[in-house]
């Protein structure tokens, strides 16, 4: 039977989705991750704790593990991962994404210069090193403009400027969420250009270089910042088909200028009129649980498909399910420590809705973006139509109650 490695980082969504998935194959999974998380100790000895933080180390543990255990395919499931991920399965001589391609998907100015030596299109950008006159780099980059890491993910640490007086506290408020994230606050940051427009997000599949495009996703929130907290994704895109068509090819083009050759790709693009921009592409499929908005042929789902390549199994039906769909982020509100999500029965029973997850527990803390990781949850909808879909998941979203407190001061002389 077929053996495949899950790199599985222990702050991922998705590991109930893809051993699901992998059951319903009938594979075999060893579970990887940074530490043994209570997944890695439930699986025993199927579990193998890999140094995500140093991807050959990984590299070569996972190497160690497949002389005694050989593996038919290493699958990175989220950002963490996917360097680990190449660079093993360039050991064992399985398919895999070339790992200096991966690496430019996971830093933003690697990426920014080989889009640009390509000619594909995206923001002006300059890298920004520690010291560096921020106010001038801003004028030279053309304001708004916006401040990002350039290694962190999910619009974490991603904030707009509109003017030279903003940027030099914007980077400073940028650094301290790096350093939270255990980065060093003294790396270079990215300065982009801001580009007007709609935004949407496209998930595909390469197969030997050829992009395989399996929906392209609306997000019919505005993203102007100063945040770019993402709320709904709905598919299948309302674009016009010639501007549909450019979103396609201008990603299969940022893939070939990347050198990304197999398996998940997920873009993310800025629409301004028929002019289409890359602002995002990473080597790996949609985060959090927002996969489970799609559905491909008898019901096959993205995990299935992601495993199904990398195993070298048939892929003959990649449309997706014709029906609309979409997906919510739930947002936070503001931060403090969670109190309870009231109306979820409520949101549920709205027309549409086809699931609801809160994934942060009672009695943790929340801190909203730009400096918070994740979300309050994911909600879920199906529908005739795109516009039906959007309607279901505002409607149920409106029906939730959110309480949010200050946490517990500290007593006096705790410090």
């Amino acid at each position: 039977m077929d053996r495949v490695l899950l790199i599985l980082p222990s702050a991922t969504y998705r590991a109930p989705d893809f051993l699901a998935a992998a059951r319903g194959l009938g594979v075999t999974v060893t579970v990887a991750s940074e530490r043994r998380a209570a997944l890695s100790e439930a699986m025993g000895e199927r579990a193998l704790t890999l140094r995500l933080s140093d991807p050959a180390v990984a590299a070569e543990q996972i190497a160690e593990r497949a002389r005694e255990t050989p593996f038919a395919a290493v699958v990175g499931v989220d950002d963490q991962g996917v360097m680990a991920a190449a660079l093993g399965a360039e050991r064992l001589g399985l398919s895999h994404n070339p790992p200096g391609a991966v690496a430019r998907t996971r830093d933003k100015a690697a990426m920014r210069r080989a889009l640009a030596k390509a000619g594909v299109p995206q923001p002006r950008f300059a890298v920004l090193p520690s010291g560096a006159d921020v106010a001038a780099v801003a004028r030279a980059v053309g304001l708004p403009c916006v401040i990002k890491p350039l290694g962190l993910s999910g619009s974490r640490g991603v904030i707009r400027v509109n003017d030279a007086e903003q940027a030099y506290p914007t980077v400073e408020r940028v650094r301290g969420i790096v350093a939270v994230a255990q980065r060093s606050p003294e790396a270079p940051l990215l300065l982009e250009s801001y580009l007007p427009g709609s935004e949407v997000a496209l998930e595909g599949l390469l197969r030997g270089g050829r992009l395989e495009v399996l929906a392209v996703f609306d997000k019919p929130d505005p993203l102007e910042g100063p945040y770019f907290e993402e709320t709904l994704y709905v598919t299948p895109s309302q674009l016009p088909g010639g501007v549909l068509a450019e979103v396609e090819a201008v990603t299969a083009r940022a893939a070939q200028a990347l050198g990304l050759r197999e398996g998940p790709v997920h873009a993310e693009l800025r629409v301004d009129g028929e002019r289409v921009s890359v602002v995002e592409l990473a080597a790996r499929s949609i985060g959090g649980l927002c996969s489970r908005a799609l559905q491909f042929g008898a019901g096959v789902s993205l995990e299935q498909v992601i495993l199904r390549h990398a195993l070298g199994l048939p892929l003959e039906d990649l449309a997706r399910d014709s029906t609309a769909s979409g997906v919510m982020m739930i947002p936070i509100p503001g931060a403090g420590v969670l109190r309870a999500v009231e109306g979820q029965q409520e949101a549920r029973a709205v027309d549409g809705i086809r699931g609801l997850e809160i994934t942060i527990a009672r009695g943790r803390p929340v801190v909203p973006l730009p400096e918070g990781d994740r979300y309050l949850g994911f909600m879920f909808a199906r529908a005739a139509s795109a516009d039906a879909v959007e309607r279901s998941l505002r409607a149920a979203h409106a029906r939730l109650r959110i309480r949010i407190e200050p946490p517990a001061p500290e007593p006096v002389g705790a410090r």
